[in-house]
Parts: C-alpha cells; structure tokens; sequence
C-alpha cells in the first residue's frame, strides 16, 4: 500500500479528528472511507451520464420515447406489486405526420 500525504488546514484536521472519533475509527480510516465514498459517487454519477448519453443519442437517432403518462402508470403498477405491460415506445413526430396525412386524404 502507497502512502499519500494531504495537507489539511488546523480547523479541517480538527472536524476530522472530531467526527472520527465520534464514529469510532481513527482519523486515517476516517479520510480514507470519505475518499472511498466520494470515489463512489463520483464513478456512479459517470456511469450515470454515460447510460444518459446513450438514451439521448437513442432518441435523436430514432425519435422515439415513451410516454410520461404510460411509463407513470407502469412504473406505478409494478411498484405495487401487479403485473404491466411494459409502455411502447412511440415517434410523436412520425405519428403528427401520419395523422396529417390521412386529414388530407380524408379532405
């Protein structure tokens, strides 16, 4: 294991020494479980941006989404325990073009 010096200012050494204590670990254990925890987080939130990313670039590539009422609903069902069909993904764009179309046929 490597060692890594950090510089700390009086006051932050002693909220450190304080809330390790506190907790019952040393102040070593303290900061290192405060990295290892900010590592956490900060490679979930990546992980997060990246399925983001993906999703967003799906739905300019293809236009298509699910409804917020119909994913509600879903969501809300399988919360409470009761089967749902999972909602269908739709194209409002492609399907506002359509209904114009058949509008003017019908004229």
């Amino acid at each position: 294991m490597s060692t890594t010096t950090i510089r700390l200012d009086e006051d932050l050494r002693v909220r450190v020494a304080h809330a390790a204590e506190i907790t019952g670990k040393s102040p070593h254990a303290f900061i290192v479980e405060a990295v290892v925890r900010l590592l956490e987080q900060a490679e979930a939130e990546e992980e997060l941006h990246q399925v983001a990313q993906k999703r967003w670039a799906n739905l300019l590539e293809t236009g298509k989404s699910v409804a917020w009422s119909d994913l509600k609903e879903y969501v809300g069902a399988r919360a409470a325990g009761r089967e749902a069909a999972r909602p269908r993904a739709r194209n409002p764009g492609a399907q506002r073009a359509e209904t114009r179309k058949s509008s003017r046929a019908a004229d």
